[in-house]
């Protein structure tokens, strides 16, 4: 198990004053003129073919001020590339540019060409944040993990957090099964992702037994630097509430 000696509170200003030394640099004059380009272009499109209801959904979705949370921000970009991804499909394309013929006009031939390459690239950004979250989300879990005893209570740790997100795979399955949207399924997975912040909020606010179960159970360092740590800790309350159940008072603050 690491040593927790030397480790400081990990807090919104602490990490204001880290990154002021490394400020970001501008972004490129292009951005605005490209940004205005692909918006003219819509409106030049929803003027020839008015949005379905469904579509206008969407247009209200993209018009909103992006999510000031990076998390959020980052579960918003996948949801809004899955939708982007379901309208370059094939069959939703004009039916002169989706059977091509040798007859076929040159600007049909080659706006088909130019919605397959958008698609692809759009299905590899995808791809690549999906990565990116995975592999972090596992980072952090790790870390998280040398300060746990590397014993059988590190083994329950790790199993509970394996079985959890199988339910919440599985949560996920269900729905996609039952014809559920992308906006619908995004919703599940964003509020599966608050989920595991509220129990590490619990975590970090429990009183009585229920924080001396945990801190002799599962021996949690008494160390504010776990705060940071959200990802992967709703894998304790399946372990810790069945021993809390005999407990359920108004002392013991046990999660309800």
């Amino acid at each position: 198990m690491a040593s927790t000696e030397g480790l400081v509170p990990i807090t919104r200003n602490f990490l204001a004053s880290y990154y002021d030394k490394y400020p970001a640099p501008p972004l490129s004059d292009d951005v605005s003129r490209l940004s205005s380009q692909i918006r003219s272009l819509a409106n030049d499109l929803l003027l020839d073919s008015p949005p379905s209801q469904e579509e206008s959904l969407l247009i209200e979705e993209a018009d909103r001020q992006p999510p000031h949370k990076i998390d959020e921000n980052m579960w918003k970009n996948r949801e809004h590339m899955e939708e982007i991804i379901f309208l370059l499909k094939r069959s939703h394309w004009p039916a002169t540019v989706r059977y091509l013929q040798q007859s076929s006009a040159p600007e049909d031939v080659e706006l088909a060409n130019v919605l397959g390459k958008l698609s692809e690239k759009f299905e590899k950004t995808l791809n690549t944040l999906k990565s990116f979250q995975a592999v972090n989300s596992d980072r952090i879990f790790n870390t998280v993990m040398t300060y746990m005893p590397q014993d059988f209570r590190g083994a329950l740790i790790r199993q509970q957090r394996e079985r959890s997100e199988r339910n919440k795979q599985a949560e996920v399955d269900a729905l996609v099964n039952s014809g559920a949207s992308i906006r619908d399924r995004y919703s599940l997975m964003w509020k599966q992702q608050m989920d595991r912040r509220r129990q590490l909020a619990q975590l970090g606010s429990a009183t009585g037994v229920y924080k001396t179960l945990v801190k002799y159970l599962v021996g949690v360092p008494q160390v504010d630097i776990l705060d940071l740590f959200f990802l992967g800790f709703d894998l304790f309350f399946g372990f810790i509430r069945p021993i809390c159940s005999s407990f359920q008072s108004s002392e013991s603050g046990c999660p309800q």
